[in-house]
């Protein structure tokens, strides 16, 4: 995803205008926010890695009947 450059420079400027002890929180939700989406890809991927295993064993027609409810 790109970021818009004037954009990016508002950003950099509100972070200019705040204390040391406040920067450092921004920090930590940054970093906070990279590990949140770290843990979603990781999630999708493993999805998308488990649904064709399970799709042989929920596809069968002794099954088939919950496929309506």
């Amino acid at each position: 995803m790109a970021i818009d450059q004037n954009h990016l420079r508002y950003l950099m400027e509100k972070l200019e205008s705040l204390p040391p002890d406040r920067i450092a929180e921004v920090e930590d939700f940054i970093d906070f926010l990279k590990a949140r989406e770290q843990d979603r890809q990781l999630v999708l991927a493993s999805r998308n890695l488990a649904h064709p295993v399970f799709k042989k064993i929920w596809d069968n027609p002794d099954d088939a009947i919950y496929d309506e409810l």
